[in-house]
């Protein structure tokens, strides 16, 4: 899971992609970037760290000038948490400059990286992206786009890519469309690409539609017209639930349906099998707050902001190692004692992916006196590791894949533990349509 943008024919294109980039932190921390094409050259910046971080010298950002850009958060799932793995990645071929950005998981990289490694590529990175570079460079069609399409034949897996040459932007999702990417339209008459809508907010980018499962889109500099074509015809779009459940921020629109929405009808769905009594109900800040809405309306229960969260620490899921993981969770939470004394509480999370967090939140609440301390999750169990972008890369690492839900309520603390069932998830969502849930069921759908 990483954050892309991309923006053309606006002369903000630079400072756009930054803004857009800074709206989807969440989904990524680890390094950003920026390329921009003033028609003749692209130029990057790219670091380690948050996007204020790696712009933090305005000047710099603002010496990116040209009106095509593209954008990245990084999130690593695949290569390394290293400056080399952050993008985009910028290469020069025949056909000139070239950046690229990607968002998701080639599941045949290593197959892939093999074969040009033996026909004499050299890799630079340890990242997935890194073989559409080599495959665009060593394809011998006459046009970027046809290069492009072509490489894209090889590439097996989930797969939002921005790609810029001086004066195109190349915009395509996976036939499956199992990442997000939305289209829409800037003040000064530009297009933008993002990752989430929320990205459109921040900027008064007018939402035009999301990018469709299997389709590229082309751009131009100078005209005000695109292209558009489908390049699978068995395209057969599979959003990712986790986009729902905890990737995408409550205030983006995902497919035509509000996070947010999706999230509270999760938490009332919850609540109507629970059957214990408790004084208020304690959402985990701020991935579970709209699931304890939800919850909280349908009991007739308060709801108490009981547990503090520090905002100037980050997402502790997406955070690369679990010794990170475990001190950003005392670094960010800090539960009120005076509200939580002598308490019988329901605590709502979106989910349980390893277990530690949930195992130290409730300690915590113990700590600070709650007497009973019921765990809610808005989610299934989540049972598989998911190859399509998520950082959850072996069984060994989810907490459900090895104990069953009694054992994960002992090894957590709880004093009761309820999860939604796939099919409830689904019905939170809306039935009529096919998701991802490769988390909860094990359905590796994309074969080839």
């Amino acid at each position: 899971m990483c954050a892309v943008v991309g923006v053309i024919n606006s002369n903000r294109a630079s400072a756009y992609a930054y803004y857009s980039l800074f709206a989807m932190q969440h989904r990524g921390q680890e390094a950003s970037g920026i390329s921009v094409s003033n028609g003749e050259r692209i130029s990057t910046i790219r670091g380690k760290g948050e996007v204020n971080q790696v712009f933090s010298d305005l000047n710099a950002l603002q010496n990116l000038t040209g009106s095509l850009a593209i954008g990245h958060n990084r999130y690593s799932t695949s290569g390394n948490s290293s400056l080399n793995d952050s993008q985009p990645i910028f290469a020069t071929c025949v056909l000139g400059d070239i950046a690229l950005a990607h968002n998701g998981n080639l599941v045949n990289k290593n197959e892939i990286r093999s074969k040009l490694i033996n026909e004499g590529a050299i890799f630079r990175t340890n990242m997935d992206t890194e073989n559409v570079i080599h495959l665009i460079a060593r394809s011998k069609k006459p046009s970027l786009k046809e290069r492009f399409i072509e490489s894209l034949k090889d590439c097996v897996g989930a797969y939002c890519f921005v790609l810029a040459s001086k004066d195109q932007l190349f915009v395509v999702r996976d036939r499956f469309g199992v990442r997000p990417l939305s289209l829409g339209r800037l003040k000064d008459g530009g297009y933008i690409v993002a990752s989430e809508t929320c990205a459109f907010d921040l900027i008064e980018a007018e939402f035009i539609r999301d990018v469709r499962a299997g389709e590229m889109l082309i751009f131009t500099q100078g005209s005000d017209k695109f292209e558009s074509l489908m390049l699978f015809e068995d395209a057969s779009p599979r959003i990712c639930a986790f986009e729902f459940v905890y990737f995408a921020r409550p205030d983006s629109i995902i497919e035509g349906k509000s996070v947010y929405e999706i999230r509270k009808k999760m938490g009332e769905i919850l609540a109507k099998k629970f059957t214990q009594k408790i004084d208020f109900v304690v959402p985990v800040p701020d991935s579970g707050l709209s699931a304890a809405l939800g919850f909280a309306n349908t009991l007739k229960v308060p709801l108490e902001m009981a547990i503090v969260r520090n905002h100037y620490v980050g997402r502790t899921f997406i955070e690369p190692t679990q010794e990170r993981r475990n001190l950003k969770v005392k670094l960010k939470l800090n539960p009120m004692s005076k509200v939580l004394a002598g308490k019988e509480i329901a605590v709502i999370d979106d989910s349980i992916v390893r277990g530690t967090t949930s195992k130290k939140i409730i300690s915590l609440l113990r700590n600070a006196g709650a007497s009973k301390i019921h765990f809610a999750v808005a989610c299934p169990e989540i049972k598989f590791p998911d190859l399509y972008g998520i950082d959850t890369p072996s069984y060994e690492e989810l907490i459900s894949a090895n104990k069953d839900e009694k054992a994960v309520k002992k090894y957590i603390g709880a004093d009761s533990l309820s999860f939604l069932s796939i099919e409830e998830l689904r019905q939170s969502m809306g039935a009529e349509r096919e998701y991802s849930m490769i988390s909860f069921d094990g359905d590796y759908f994309i074969k080839d």
